[in-house]
């Protein structure tokens, strides 16, 4: 894979930073390798491009890719480039990524399994048997499951039948196959600012243009930058997580998902709403299905709720759509496996008990995780959420990327801001997920304020904390 000198730079964001320029490149490209933003083996720009799309000398890029190639993040061969790689355990420099391995993750949000979920799947092995006589080819999923996923919705106040539900291997695979089926090269996508990553990854590989509306933790969504962006942009299609939204934990109010759901239908947008961590109410509460209020497709998944491990996700929407993303599935998959579908049936048998579960869980994590953060990091903004898995500081100043990376060479993965936005906005604020053992996360603590001393050179001086959006 080719990265080009203009996709490059548009990863890159705001790089700059206090510092040599080449060292402020460096980290910043070593960054977006670790965070899987460049693929491993992708082949650089030649420095000569990158400069000219840069705007500085060949020499300032020149170092860059020296610094990187010394810290094994670059191996370059005459008349061939340079090629993205992670340091090997012969590397000068300590294998950031083996070390990481044996400590811990916070660039994940995400849960160890329910302990339903054991028990669940010995039964659905029985159940297997049953079902070996026929090919284990389905597009839509297992009608008994998809039964059960329309009396959830239709107990949440929007009726659903069987017809309008499709099983997905997660919600991931649910968003690519949506923005495959329903985007081409010349349409425009809306996308809240900060977002999933992989969702925002997904529509960037079909919109022409991604356009941002900003969620704020605390002010929520920008009621009149979604109006002006409908009516300016024309999004073909609007990306939104309304519930304990990923990374702010913010909830869209009523008033303001009908405002959604009127300006989608008014502009002849397709809105697809990610529910994934919808269920994971702490001390709040969720608001009603958006497809209540009007057309949207709906995205769930029990990857968040039950377990990552257990790829089960769905589509919920109108019967004509339905037909549409079946006829696109076909090149890329056959169906969800069987077995998975009847472990998520038996699992949904108890999904309310594992809800319970999750609440007391989270309600720990989160608490612990406020106290910590808010005793040793005074001058941070540390918000309040209701739900969710994670909580979106403000660390007030623009040192995202390089905290990010310091935690790192402590043992400690952490999303830096950047991930989450758009061109490199963000470099203020930092994700971190509550959802850990109090113990994980109190020894996460620890390593990030070891981290934002290493940083210290690289932070304004003298200035009061200040919150901002970007």
């Amino acid at each position: 894979m080719i990265l080009t000198a203009r996709r490059l730079v548009t990863e890159l964001g705001a790089w700059r930073a206090s510092g040599p320029a080449y060292g402020a490149l460096a980290d910043r490209v070593r960054l977006l390798a670790l965070d899987g933003r460049i693929p491993l083996g992708t082949r650089l720009p030649a420095e000569r491009e990158l400069a000219s799309e840069l705007g500085v000398s060949r020499t300032t890029v020149a170092a860059a890719y020296a610094r990187l190639r010394e810290a094994g993040y670059l191996r370059s061969t005459r008349g061939s480039g340079s090629v993205v790689t992670i340091p090997g355990r012969h590397s000068p420099l300590e294998d950031i990524e083996a070390r990481t391995t044996t400590t811990l993750d916070f660039s994940k949000v995400a849960l160890p399994a329910a302990p339903q979920v054991g028990e669940a799947s010995l039964r659905a092995a029985q159940e297997l048997p049953a079902y070996l006589g026929g090919t284990g080819y389905d597009l839509f999923g297992l009608p008994r499951l998809r039964q059960v996923l329309a009396e959830r919705y239709t107990a949440k106040g929007l009726p659903t039948e069987p017809g309008n539900i499709m099983v997905t291997l997660g919600a991931q695979q649910a968003i690519s196959l949506i923005t495959k089926t329903f985007l081409s090269r010349a349409d425009t996508a809306l996308v809240e600012t900060p977002s999933y990553p992989h969702a925002t990854d997904a529509l960037r590989l079909k919109a022409r243009k991604l356009v941002p509306v900003a969620v704020d933790p605390r002010r929520g969504w920008d009621e009149h930058g979604l109006a002006q962006t409908f009516r300016e942009a024309r999004p073909a299609l609007a990306y939104v997580m309304p519930d304990f939204h990923n990374p702010t934990g913010a909830v869209m109010p009523a008033q303001q998902r009908e405002l959604l759901v009127n300006l989608a239908r008014d502009h002849d947008s397709l809105l697809v709403a990610d529910e994934t961590t919808a269920d994971l109410c702490i001390d709040g509460a969720a608001g009603a299905p958006l497809a209540a209020y009007g057309p949207a497709l709906l995205v769930g998944s029990m990857s968040k709720t039950v377990w990552g491990g257990l790829r089960i996700g769905w589509i919920r929407a109108e019967q004509d759509k339905i037909r549409r993303l079946e006829q696109s599935r076909y090149a890329h998959d056959l169906g969800t496996p069987i077995l998975e579908q009847l472990i998520a049936l038996e699992l949904l048998g108890q999904y309310d008990e594992i809800l319970r579960y999750r609440t007391v869980q989270l309600r720990e994590g989160r608490d612990h995780a406020e106290k910590l953060l808010r005793s040793h990091f005074p001058h941070w903004d540390v918000p309040h959420v209701a739900g969710g898995l994670c909580i979106w500081v403000n660390i007030g100043d623009p040192v995202s990327s390089q905290l990010a990376l310091a935690a790192r060479e402590g043992g400690l993965p952490i999303g830096a801001g950047p991930r989450f936005g758009l061109g490199g906005a963000f470099e203020r604020f930092l994700r971190f997920p509550f959802g850990y053992p109090e113990e994980e996360t109190s020894l996460a603590v620890e390593i990030l304020a070891d981290a934002w001393r290493r940083v210290e050179p690289l932070r304004t001086v003298g200035t009061e904390f200040k919150p901002a959006l970007v």
